[in-house]
């Protein structure tokens, strides 16, 4: 090859030059940065709006001075030259002058295992290599953008940082797994980014969300934020130790839902941040007896109307609280008090703002291809492809992260009956069968097995909780058993069934007796928690103390009764925030919850006996150690139609005291109402909803009642109780 030749060969070809001014070219970094080429070293640099441009040495001594081509671009050769030293862009353009260490000099980060592990579905820790990662990389400080698009024709990141010019930063494409790839030297945490994408028609898509992002911005504004979660030195141990070493089926378990923006707020409406959420919250969940917090979804999302269920950064704790750091302040803090966290989680759908999943490279990727199964009608969303090993991949790394690196004790998961059924809000002709002509969703079955079995073996004593609200079998039973594999699921059949019962007016509940006793036909078929969630009190539904007949004395002593039958009954409990002190508006989230009303007096009685609720309920085995097995559950009362009376025994299946819960569900009090006991003896009334310090009328049974032999309905014992009016009353067996 003659050397006049050998010399030009250097230089990149005007069609590459073409391409990456138009940012169109599929391998920028073939061309950009430095080469070795015959003659020496070729430095090439994308820097529009630039007159002149150099490179210079990390001393400063100018290496090469760089020859424009077309607006710019520039290049240059190092004549001789074989390895490429450390060197920095500088540019100018009439009096201005700015410079950076190229972008395009850095290898890759990412490896080989990288790939394979994601196409194959089992990258378990994928968010430690996708999303903004702030690293020193080949001894630079800066910013690792990766993204899964494997679609996409070019993908760039954009931001402040380089003007939002999708051609100053085009990423490498990682052929064997569609994930793109940037080391951008300089950047740091706080950096506001996005994706530039084009699609696989060559059509420029709307900027993208980071998928992976740690953190963004505050709405209305979507870009993500460069932002670290890796930092916090947690002080919970012995809290995580004794999560493992417990069997939550037979612990206590009495949940508080919470929506953090709603709880209360801040000066001039304001939401409130993590460390204030912290001192307030906490101690008031921990003063009213609650073992965990369940928070509503804090994932970033862009609409405060959808309360979280509409998540766009799974990755990221929305900004409405702060940083992400706090959110891990806050479960210290909860931990360390004795609260357990657990997460709304929200893999069943996403929504389709052009900033978020929805034809993230142009096309269908993270949702299914076909809308019969791709698109939710009832709430406009998109469906995640469930069979698409790599979205399974996300999504269970997804369960995983808020185990690492925020530490939660669970995730109660949202519409998984969407999930498991192809026609769930589907009309014959509107969804696509499985293979078998069936309406099971297979793929979504095998996603949930795969994310709890993952989930409990990398986090010992973690729960993963269902809102399932079909006969599916098995929800809670173990994935070796054919179950899916969940710890609990929610009890939507006993919520309906005695919402609609405590809406009768008293008079009638003798015809509707069915709805209080049916639950325990199934309490034991799964491992159950009663819900009385966010969904009962919105959208027109009203208040718990709203939903109950009569005036304000027979509300407030219906909502005591029912709380009161609701702690008894087997199963864990839950109650949304604001019920536990009876408010009497239905939930709002645009407003904190009316804490004036809560000092009032019927109001704080009902906080009153929720505080005593959970004490005994945490206290005393009987009433939590058997939840979810039918040796911890007797019947004494069931068939009292007429008198709107039932009455059971709950044991803690290992000889320990028992307790006698008697319900009247009418406000004509049942006096020398006699009941069968299973001992003969005293037993102590250690709760009756209608004492004075709750707001009731004080009938009872003077602090005990006394069981003597002979029997009734088969029990060796029997005591003559006072049932008082719309009331409910424990007696514990008191063998001293």
């Amino acid at each position: 090859m003659a050397k006049g030749q050998a010399a030009r060969n250097w230089r990149a070809s005007q069609r590459d030059v073409a391409a990456i001014l138009n940012a169109r070219h599929g391998d920028p970094f073939a061309v950009l940065g430095p080469h070795r080429r015959p003659g020496g070293l070729a430095i090439r640099a994308l820097l529009p709006g630039a007159e002149e441009a150099r490179a210079v040495a990390d001393d400063g001594a100018s290496l090469l001075t760089l020859e424009p081509r077309g607006e710019g671009f520039f290049e240059g050769l190092i004549p001789g030259a074989k390895d490429a030293p450390r060197y920095r862009l500088v540019a100018r353009r009439g009096g201005d002058e700015w410079s950076f260490v190229d972008p395009y000099a850095f290898g890759p980060v990412l490896g080989p295992l990288d790939d394979y592990l994601l196409v194959e579905g089992s990258h378990l820790r994928l968010y430690e290599k996708l999303g903004a990662h702030p690293i020193a990389h080949e001894g630079a400080e800066g910013v690792h953008f990766a993204v899964w698009a494997p679609q996409a024709r070019r993908v760039s990141v954009v931001g402040d940082f380089n003007q939002w010019d999708g051609r100053r930063s085009q990423m490498r494409k990682r052929v064997d797994s569609g994930v793109w790839e940037i080391f951008i030297p300089g950047l740091g945490e706080g950096a506001i980014y996005k994706f530039e994408i084009v699609g696989p028609k060559g059509d420029l898509q709307p900027l993208k969300a980071d998928p992976f992002g740690f953190a963004g911005e505050l709405r209305p504004s979507t870009a993500s934020v460069v932002a670290r979660n890796d930092r916090h030195v947690w002080a919970d141990a012995g809290h995580l130790e004794a999560r493992a070493a417990r069997d939550p089926r037979r612990a206590p378990m009495s949940i508080l839902e919470a929506h953090l923006g709603s709880w209360r707020r801040g000066p001039d409406n304001r939401f409130l941040t993590w460390d204030e959420l912290a001192d307030q919250l906490i101690p008031y969940a921990v003063d009213m007896g609650f073992t965990h917090l369940e928070l509503m979804p804090v994932s970033e999302h862009p609409l405060d109307a959808s309360w979280g269920y509409q998540p766009i950064g799974l990755f990221a704790p929305t900004r409405r609280f702060g940083e992400p750091e706090g959110m891990q302040r806050f479960v210290d803090r909860a931990h360390a008090s004795g609260l357990s966290i657990l997460l709304d989680w929200v893999p069943a759908h996403f929504p389709v703002d052009p900033h978020g999943l929805a034809r993230f490279d142009g096309a269908a990727l993270y949702e299914h291809p076909d809308p019969r199964r791709g698109f939710h009608p009832d709430w406009n969303t998109a469906i995640y492809d469930f069979g698409r090993r790599e979205v399974a991949n996300i999504l269970a790394a997804n369960a995983l992260y808020w185990f690492d690196r925020f530490h939660v004790d669970g995730l109660r998961v949202d519409a998984v009956a969407s999930m498991l059924y192809l026609d769930y809000s589907r009309k014959h002709g509107e969804w696509l069968p499985n293979p078998q002509g069936g309406k099971e969703n297979w793929d979504a079955v095998a996603f949930l097995r795969r994310a709890n079995e993952l989930v409990y073996a990398a986090f010992p004593g973690a729960q993963m909780v269902a809102e399932e609200s079909t006969a599916w079998p098995g929800v809670s039973a173990p994935t070796h058993a054919g179950g899916l594999g969940f710890g609990f699921k929610w009890n939507m059949g006993w919520m309906n069934d005695t919402l609609r019962y405590m809406a009768e007016d008293p008079v009638h509940r003798r015809h509707h007796h069915d709805k209080l006793t049916f639950a325990l036909m199934y309490a034991f078929s799964e491992n159950f928690i009663l819900p009385l969630s966010h969904d009962e009190v919105v959208h027109g539904k009203g208040s718990i103390l709203g939903k109950m007949p009569g005036d304000a004395w027979r509300k407030f002593a219906n909502v005591r009764l029912y709380y009161a039958f609701m702690w008894a009954h087997p199963g864990k409990k839950l109650l949304f925030m604001g019920q536990e002190f009876a408010q009497g508006p239905e939930w709002n989230e645009n407003t904190g919850l009316d804490w004036e009303q809560a000092r009032l007096a019927p109001h704080a009685g009902v906080a009153a006996l929720v505080r005593d609720l959970n004490r005994l309920y945490r206290d005393i085995p009987a009433l939590h150690a058997r939840d979810c097995e039918s040796e911890g559950f007797e019947w004494l009362v069931v068939d009292d139609a007429e008198q709107s009376v039932v009455a059971f025994l709950r044991h803690d299946g290992a000889g320990g005291p028992t307790v006698a819960a008697i319900f009247n569900f009418t406000p004509v009090a049942r006096e020398k109402y006699r009941i069968g006991l299973p001992r003969a003896g005293r037993w102590r009334e250690i709760l009756n909803t209608d004492a004075p310090a709750y707001g009731g009328s004080g009938v009872g049974n003077l602090g005990a009642v006394t069981a003597a032999e002979p029997g009734h309905r088969g029990f060796p014992a029997a005591a003559e109780v006072t049932a008082p009016p719309l009331a409910a009353v424990y007696l514990l067996f008191d063998p001293d």
